[in-house]
């Protein structure tokens, strides 16, 4: 049975198909259904969150799982990792705040780096631009966020940003830290006490 074209305007009859299960029966496990459908993301993703149904959704969309899912599970090398709400995982897994800040006189980013190392001591510097510098802050230089805010707001005031944003990771970060952690974990496995063993097991 093809889905109606009235449910899936502007999209191909192969799209039309992967959007109209969720939609007709959101019950039932579903992968990855508004990745790239640009056109009908909204009415799928607010079809799933409307209805007073539960559903299972597999994808490898971090920004799917967010905009979707009330809880969520992380699964890394085929292993089950995690399993929450978004922000119990970001709480528990997200190492690292997120600092933006652009600034408007370019004179000054130096002297706002430095700054930002002197509130962050372990801050480390992502990408820096002519009017916009990215870093990321362990948790343990931030305290409480009450008091991250209110020296970010000195240094706004005394450096003359134009402004800054100060983010928990998202859940695609987490979902990479977790991979670092399982790809750590393999690389610890001893590799010659097996190849010991088979050979002992054939003289």
């Amino acid at each position: 049975m093809s889905p109606p074209r009235a449910w899936t305007p502007g999209v191909s009859s192969v799209s039309g198909r992967k959007t109209w299960p969720p939609v007709r029966l959101p019950s039932c496990p579903c992968t990855e259904v508004t990745a790239l459908l640009s056109p009908c993301r909204r009415a799928i993703r607010a079809a799933f969150r409307n209805k007073e149904r539960g559903a299972i959704l597999t994808t490898h969309y971090m920004e799917e799982a967010e905009a979707v899912c009330d809880r969520v599970a992380i699964m890394v090398a085929g292993k089950l990792r995690c399993i929450g709400s978004i922000q119990q995982l970001k709480s528990k897994f997200g190492k690292d705040y997120l600092l933006e800040i652009k600034v408007q006189d370019s004179q000054k980013p130096e002297e706002i780096h430095r700054e930002v190392i002197r509130l962050f001591p372990h801050a480390a510097r992502q990408d820096r631009f002519s009017s916009l510098l990215v870093y990321k802050i362990p948790k343990e230089d931030v305290g409480t966020l009450s008091h991250a805010f209110f020296l970010l707001e000195e240094a706004k005031q005394a450096y003359n940003m134009e402004e800054y944003s100060f983010s928990q990771p998202t859940l695609e970060q987490v979902f990479l830290e977790l991979a670092k952690e399982q790809e750590l974990e393999e690389a610890e496995v001893p590799r010659g006490f097996h190849w010991k063993q088979l050979r002992a097991e054939n003289p």
